[in-house]
C-alpha cells in the first residue's frame, strides 16, 4: 500500500477524533480549548444530513451553551417552552422545568446545520478539521496492542494517509467501524431503537412546543393495532414540521413491520389541514438506529475512547441522543486533559482508565432504570394503560417528563428531584 508522506505536523497530534458529529465535535472543542493539538476527522463535507427529529431539550441547550454558540432566535435558532403529550385521549402540555442546572427551554435546529456549526466551532477553538477524511482501519503497536493511529483516504482523489496520535476518540457513530476494528462490538442484551422520519411544509411549523404521541396506532388492517413505540411532531419555523417515530427493537413487530410504511400510514390519519400528505413532503423518509444504554464496552481500551453513540450513550427512556453526545465528549475531554498532564506512561493510563467509572456514575444507575423502562413499553397494552392513566395526573406526568427528559437538580432540588436522583444512585450501574 502507497501512503501519501505529508509533513509530520499536518499527520500527528495529541489526539486524534475520528468523527464530527456531535460527540466529536464536542471533543475536540474542549481539548482545543485547554491547549491540546487535536485532528478531528470527517468523512462527509459539511452542510450534510442526518436522520434526526432535530429536537434538542435543555440538556443540549446547556451544552451548547458552554461550547460559546450562539442560540439566540436572531441566529437561526427557533425555542420551544416544553413537550406537548398526546394518548388515551388525552392533550398534556408541559413546560420545561426550572431548574438551577439547566435552562427552561428547548432548541429546535435542522441537523445539516447544527452539525457543521458545532465543528466550525472545534475549528475556532484551534481543532484541525479534515473533511472527506475516510477512516479506515487503525494503525495498531503489535507489541502492546494500542492504537496509535488511523489511516484514512482523504479528499476527491481519496489519497492514502495515516495519521498519529497516542489517544483516538471514537465518535464515528451506531456503525463505528473503528471501534469494531478494536474488537468492541455490541451487546446484545442492550435495546436498539429505530428512528424513521421526513419533512412536511405545514402550517403547524412554529410550534412552541415539542409533541409527542404517546400511541402509535397502525390502521391499515382490518383491525387496529398499537405499536411500540411513539410518534413525535416538531415544527421547524421554516414553514416545515419534522415528523417521525421511535420504536424498539424489543417488540415482537419490530422485524416484521415497513416502519416507513408505518409513518406514512400515521400521517394519513392526521387532520388534513395540517398537511402531513404526499404532495407536501420536502423529503425522503430516512431511518437511523438509536444505540442505547451502554451497548458497547468497555469505553476506554488501549487508547481508544468511545464518545456518544458509537459507545451506545442514547437514552432509553426517551431516544435523546444529542445531549448525551455533547455530554460525554466533555467528559472524555476532561479526562484526556488530566492524563495528558501525568509525567509517566504508567499515570496517563490510570487517568485514562477513569472515563469508563465516570461514564457509570454519571449514567449507569440512570440506564438502568431506563432499560427496565424499556422491557415495560414493549408491551403495548402496558403502554396503552400507562398513556390512558398516567395522562389524567398532571402531577404525575410533570414527574415523568422530568425523568424521561432527565432534567434534576442534583442538589437542592424539589421531591421529584430527590426521587429521581435517588433512584438512579441505587440502581446498578452496569
Amino acid at each position: 500500500m502507497t501512503v501519501v508522506t505529508e509533513p509530520l505536523s499536518e499527520t500527528t497530534a495529541d489526539v486524534i477524533v475520528v468523527g464530527a458529529g456531535p460527540a466529536g465535535s464536542t471533543t475536540a472543542y474542549h481539548l482545543a480549548r485547554a491547549g491540546l493539538d487535536v485532528l478531528l476527522l470527517e468523512k462527509t463535507e459539511f452542510p450534510r444530513e442526518k436522520v434526526c427529529g432535530d429536537g434538542l431539550t435543555p440538556r443540549a441547550v446547556k451544552q451548547l451553551v458552554a461550547m460559546g454558540i450562539d442560540v439566540s432566535e436572531e441566529a437561526g435558532w427557533l425555542r420551544n417552552k416544553g413537550l406537548r403529550i398526546i394518548g388515551g385521549g388525552v392533550r398534556l402540555q408541559l413546560d420545561w422545568p426550572d431548574l438551577a442546572s439547566f435552562p427552561d427551554y428547548g432548541l429546535v435546529r435542522k441537523r445539516d446545520d447544527f452539525d457543521e456549526q458545532l465543528a466550525r466551532q472545534a475549528q475556532k477553538a484551534g481543532a484541525r478539521l479534515y473533511e472527506r477524511c475516510n477512516v479506515g482501519a487503525p494503525v495498531v503497536d503489535d507489541r502492546t496492542g494500542r492504537i496509535t493511529g488511523v489511516r484514512a483516504k482523504l479528499g476527491e482523489d481519496k489519497r492514502e494517509v495515516t495519521f498519529h496520535a497516542p489517544l483516538v476518540v471514537a465518535a464515528d457513530g451506531n456503525s463505528t467501524r473503528l471501534s469494531l476494528a478494536m474488537g468492541l462490538h455490541r451487546r446484545e442484551d442492550r435495546p436498539m431503537g429505530v428512528a424513521v422520519r421526513t419533512y412536511f411544509t405545514s402550517p403547524r411549523h412554529d410550534d412552541d412546543y415539542l409533541e409527542s404521541w404517546l400511541e402509535l396506532w397502525d390502521r391499515r388492517g382490518p383491525q387496529d393495532r398499537l405499536l411500540p413505540g411513539y410518534g413525535w411532531i416538531f415544527g421547524m419555523g421554516d414553514g416545515t414540521s419534522n415528523v417521525g417515530l421511535g420504536v424498539l427493537n424489543t417488540s415482537a413487530s419490530f422485524k416484521e413491520l415497513d416502519w416507513r410504511e408505518v409513518l406514512k400510514a400515521w400521517c394519513a390519519s392526521m387532520p388534513e389541514d395540517w398537511g402531513y400528505t404526499p404532495e407536501n413532503m420536502t423529503g425522503p423518509i430516512r431511518g437511523a438506529a438509536l444505540p442505547m444504554a451502554f451497548n458497547r464496552q468497555p469505553h476506554y481500551t488501549r487508547g481508544l475512547l468511545l464518545v456518544g453513540d458509537a459507545g451506545g450513550l442514547v437514552n432509553p427512556f426517551n431516544g435523546e441522543g444529542i445531549a448525551y453526545a455533547m455530554e460525554s465528549g466533555q467528559l472524555a475531554a476532561d479526562v484526556i486533559v488530566q492524563a495528558h498532564a501525568r509525567a509517566t506512561p504508567a499515570q496517563r493510563e490510570t487517568a485514562l482508565q477513569r472515563y469508563p467509572r465516570v461514564l457509570k456514575d454519571t449514567y449507569g444507575g440512570y440506564y438502568t432504570l431506563g432499560r427496565a423502562f424499556v422491557k415495560l413499553i414493549s408491551n403495548p397494552k402496558v403502554m396503552q394503560i400507562a398513556a390512558q392513566r398516567g395522562l389524567t395526573h398532571p402531577l404525575l406526568m410533570k414527574f415523568t417528563l422530568k425523568l424521561l427528559a432527565n432534567l434534576t437538580d442534583p442538589t437542592g432540588g424539589d421531591a421529584m428531584d430527590r426521587i429521581i436522583n435517588g433512584l438512579s444512585k441505587v440502581a446498578p450501574k452496569a
